[in-house]
This record gives C-alpha cells, structure tokens and sequence, in this order.
C-alpha cells in the first residue's frame, strides 16, 4: 500500500490496504507499507501520522520498515540519470506553455490530452542548457506497440503506445513523477503483487514501460472498482467519505469496520460476519467484483451493532475510553462493576460506541431535562397520582430486588386496571428523562432504592409545578 500523506486515510484506501494485507496474509507474503511524500508542497507529516494511526487501529502493521518515499529521491535521480545515458530518457527544457501552444498550431484546435511533440528529444545539450529549468522525460519506444498486461480483477487490457507521449518522470524542481517514482520502489522492495483502485489503470502501461527500461519484471496488477454512495455517484461525506479516524471518533469497533469494508467488492457467498482468520482462509482475488460497490451506511451500522452485542462489557468500556471523545469518561463516579452493568443494559439497544457512551451520560446524571414529546404523550392529569402511589409501593418494598420490584408494580397495574406501559413509560421518563430506554425494572434495579426513588420525586415536583 503506496498511500500519498496529503490527507486522511479514507474509506476507498481503507478497504485497499485490507485487501492488500488479506492477500499477502493468505499467500504467505509480507505486506509493505510506503508513504509517497513526494508532493512537497501537499504533503504533511500529520498526515503521515494519521495513516500510520488509522491502520494501527484497524489492526495492520507493515511486515517491514515504514518506507518513506522522499528519503529515496537521490536514488531516484541516479537512475533517471542512467536512463539518459542510455537513451531511453532526456532532458526536456519546454514550458507547459509552450507545449500547448505548438499542439494548438499543429492541430489547430484544443485537445484535452496534449500529446507532447518530442521537440527537445534530439536536441543536443550543453552545461549551459542545464543550467536552465528542465524537466526529464521518458523517451517511449520509437516503433509503437501495445502494452498489456493481465489484471487478477479486470482480465486483459491493452493500451497502444500511440496513445501516450514522452511522459516527465522528473519534474523540474527535482522530484520524482509518481509513475517514476513508484518504479523505482516498486523494483528496490521486490514488489510482486499491487493492488490498487481503478483510477490506475491508465498509470499502468506507463509503469510497465518503465519496469522494461529498468530491466526488471512488472509486478502483478489488480485494479478494484470505486466505492460510490447509495444514489450510484461518488462517495460524498453525507454518504460515509470520511476518514477512517473519523469513523473510530463515531464509535464504530475496528472488527468491524474492517468486516465492513472487505464485504465491500468481495464476497463469500451470502456470509455476511467472518472473523479475521476466516478472511485470511478464504480472501482470495478471484472474490473481487469488477462492478463498484455500494457503501450502505445502514448495514454498517447494522453490522456494527452485532459486534458491540457480542463483545463483552469491559471490552466495550476499555474501547469506549480509547476511541471516543465524551465528558462522560472525565465524570464517571461508577465502580468498574457499575459500569459494566450499565453497558449490558444497553447493549442490545444500540449500533455505536459513541451512542451508547451518550446513553450512558444520561443514565450517569440526574435527569435537567424531559424529553417534551414523551412528557405530552405519556403524563396525563391521572398520571402524577399513579407514580406518587408507585414511589410508596417502592418505598415500603422490603427489598429493592428486580423480582419484588416487578411483582408489586405489576400488581399495583392490575389493581388499577392499567395497562402496564401506561406505568412503565412515566416511571422511564422519571429515571434518564424519555421514555426510550432499557427494561423499566432493569432500571430500578440498577439504580438502587436511594437513587431511584430521588429521581422519581425529581419528575414528581417537576409535574407539581
């Protein structure tokens, strides 16, 4: 994985990077991870940082050193100078400008693509003219032919040189081209296998000339489809194109996100949750769909919430506290034990760790607010009475266990002749203010006698008032 450190690892990279370290991980292989900075002006060292944090996180590390591609520059222009003393590169003093300019006149019109005419490829240089700005170009094979390569995605494609022109490998400030650059690794880290997205599917022919100039093999090359919103466009922030870290901050658990994404363009069957060994067996290239994936955020947050249910409290909790940016963590007065109890009462009920960490706030403080809704559709004029009755059953209870608990609200219930969710949703309301939330007993229970019975008087002045 060759990601470039002008941003934040987004979902498109994410899912690259797995399908790459799944392939190596079944192969038996090593996965390498290179950071291409060649791009001074974009390229930031947080950046680089953010990458490195957001695969540590999703639980993959590069088998060797991280390779930082700008450390490798001298290299790089050793070897473009070698390829002009062979004849197969040369220095090129023309301007942007002035290229397009001599297309405009030759063609008389213009074109998207301008083809460069090779005009400086003959010229003969002196000290002098390197003096002068120049960029070095790669001089393609003077008999056009086809370049094609089979890839383990899309099948055979083949590009005719006649497409392309004497492309620049070095720019004039000294730096690498990509398509150079990348080469130039590609060859010194024994790279045997790329997979990347489709949008580098036209740098290939280009990276295989290159291979076949610097006398080594091409690697093997599979290109993956685009990842695009609900609506089929491309990905937009609505729509989940946010970065990795961003979905961590969200309280989505690593497991299974990364479940997520390989789901996203590989399939087994109709399985839908594989552990991380089960990936490693069955992860093959063959399973990669040529058609672009769909990024639905309801089924990761559906595939999210399985995981948290699974997972057990204190592992839930430790991850909460790692992952999520909530005041609850600096205010928490529970023991470890009260903590996990609360996570279980909610752990059915939600699809992040960032929602449950909020549902945990509520449940932490006495309520300063109802919700208006729930009071208006469950506080009736009788209502205020029942729950004054219902505070002295609880009272006079001679243990606050949650079988005494629920026996005598649900008699009390049926001596009223009340449906018990017109007990239930007050007595909610009373203890994390909406009706919304776990087991009514389960509730009481976890609260205890003291606790419960205050927020209950709490809801009682309020309604008073």
């Amino acid at each position: 994985m060759a990601p470039s450190p002008t941003g934040h690892l987004h979902l498109g990279g994410l899912r690259t990077v797995i399908f790459n370290w799944l392939f190596a991980r079944h192969h038996g292989g090593k996965f390498l991870l290179r950071i291409e900075d060649t791009d001074l002006e974009r390229s930031k060292p947080e950046f680089t940082q953010s990458i490195v944090n957001s695969l540590n996180w999703i639980g993959i590390q590069p088998d060797e050193p991280l390779v930082i591609q700008s450390e490798h520059v001298p290299e790089h222009r050793r070897i473009a100078t070698e390829l002009i003393e062979q004849g197969k590169a040369y220095y090129c003093f023309c301007s942007q400008e002035e290229v397009i300019e001599r297309h405009k006149k030759k063609m008389g019109f213009d074109d998207l693509f301008v083809k460069y005419d090779g005009l400086c490829r003959t010229k003969k240089i002196t000290d002098a003219d390197l003096l002068k700005p120049y960029v070095i170009r790669f001089a393609l094979p003077a008999i056009h032919d086809d370049v094609g390569w089979h890839d383990m995605i899309r099948g055979e494609i083949v590009v005719h040189t006649s497409q392309l022109d004497d492309f620049i490998i070095v720019r004039s400030d000294g730096m690498s081209m990509y398509n150079f650059a990348c080469v130039v690794d590609d060859a010194r880290m024994k790279i045997s296998h790329i997979i990347r997205g489709e949008e580098h599917v036209a740098n290939t022919p280009k990276q295989i000339m290159l291979y076949r100039a610097l006398g080594h093999d091409a690697p093997e090359f599979a290109h993956c489809s685009m990842i695009l919103g609900p609506s089929g466009e491309k990905l937009s922030k609505r729509d989940g194109a946010v970065s990795v870290l961003e979905y961590k901050n969200m309280g989505y658990l690593p497991n299974a996100l990364f479940n997520y994404m390989v789901r996203l363009g590989w399939s087994h069957g109709d399985q839908e949750q594989f552990t991380i060994d089960e990936l490693i067996t069955l992860f093959t290239i063959d399973g990669v769909g040529k058609k672009a994936a769909i990024f639905d955020q309801t089924k990761l947050d559906w595939l999210n919430g399985v995981y948290i249910r699974q997972a057990q409290p204190g592992q839930l909790w430790n991850r909460m506290v790692e992952d999520v940016d909530h005041p609850i963590f600096k205010t928490i007065k529970w023991t470890d034990q009260e903590i996990h109890q609360a996570i279980a009462l909610y752990q059915e009920r939600v699809k992040t760790l960032a929602e449950l960490a909020h549902e945990l706030h509520i449940l932490h403080n006495p309520c300063v607010a109802y919700n208006q809704e729930d009071l208006l559709h469950w506080i009736k004029p009788e209502t205020i009475g029942y729950i004054a009755q219902i505070k002295q059953i609880l009272e006079e209870a001679p243990e606050f266990t949650l079988d005494i608990i629920s026996a005598r609200i649900k008699e009390f219930a049926k001596t009223k002749d009340l449906k018990f969710v017109n007990i239930a949703q007050p007595i909610r309301i009373a203890l994390v203010g909406k009706s919304s939330a776990p087991g009514v007993f389960e509730l009481l229970a976890f609260f205890g006698k003291e606790e419960s019975l205050r927020r209950i008087k709490d809801l009682l002045e309020f309604l008073n008032k």
